[in-house]
């Protein structure tokens, strides 16, 4: 069963604009795939979806359990979604009570929601500012905390929007260090190439609401007309061989195969 499953996904804004434009979709359990694409081109549209953030056409499955309505409250115990700014997602008083705040609503006691809280502070490094007020830590430190909040819930995936905008080499570093030990299948959208290549073991292009690339991440990245097409690009001097190569899951679904899957958008 896969972690993650999008069929014909589709989602027009009120004023008109197509954002996702039949999207079919597919992550294996364990595999960490990057979400790749210009401004505008649908990424952050296509993470609001995971968890009923937003509603558009086609389907949406998150481990083996389609998203509809009924299904709304367990779907997003299970997608973790982490935004581009923490600040939306920290209003508690301490980074404890944020932290606790998703174990408490699932209907936890309180020994357990100390658990997990402990749990998910461990793995980001963070125990030490359990008592401490979110505003109080750098932008590092409160990326760190947003995202303890939605490992505290255990979830099946972890979706990560634009995690490095506005950290320092230090703080990206940090976050990095967090990242690669964890077991949790993770959908990466990000303009940071780099870490992609760093994180991911899959990627995928988008582009005007669709997927136009598909396949290993290292092997996207150093398609120079694909990136150049789609107004990416890598900085100047970074050497993907420097880049340790992740699995790739070529015994997933036939989407994904050991070479570049290009679609050109049609009609």
């Amino acid at each position: 069963m896969d972690a993650l499953r999008i069929a014909g996904l589709r989602h027009r804004y009120p004023a008109g604009r197509l954002a996702l434009d039949g999207v079919d979709l597919a992550v294996a359990r364990g595999e960490r795939v990057a979400v790749l694409g210009p401004n505008g081109a649908g990424k952050t549209t296509l993470a609001l979806h995971l968890n009923g953030l937003l509603e558009g056409e086609g389907e949406v499955e998150v481990a083996g359990l389609r998203l509809g309505r009924d299904t709304l409250r367990a779907v997003r115990e299970r997608v973790g979604l982490v935004f581009q700014d923490p600040d939306d997602q920290l209003f508690m008083p301490t980074v404890r009570e944020d932290v606790a705040f998703g174990p408490r609503n699932m209907g936890l006691d309180e020994d357990r929601a100390a658990a997990r809280v402990a749990e998910a502070l461990g793995a980001v490094r963070m125990a030490h500012a359990a008592g401490r007020a979110p505003h109080q830590l750098s932008m590092g430190e409160r990326r760190r905390v947003a995202i303890a909040t939605v490992l505290a819930m255990r979830p099946d995936l972890l979706v990560l929007d634009e995690p490095t905008a506005n950290l320092d080499p230090r703080a990206r570093r940090e976050l990095a260090e967090v990242l690669d030990p964890l077991p949790a299948t993770m959908l990466v959208v990000t303009h940071d190439l780099p870490f992609a290549a760093e994180m991911c073991d899959r990627a995928v292009v988008l582009a005007a609401g669709r997927i136009v690339a598909d396949g290993p991440c290292r092997e996207v990245l150093a398609d120079r007309a694909l990136l150049a097409a789609h107004d990416l690009e890598l900085p100047c001097g970074f050497d993907l061989g420097l880049v340790a190569t992740r699995p790739y899951a070529a015994s997933a679904p036939s989407a994904r195969r050991n070479a570049i899957s290009t679609r050109v958008p049609g009609p």
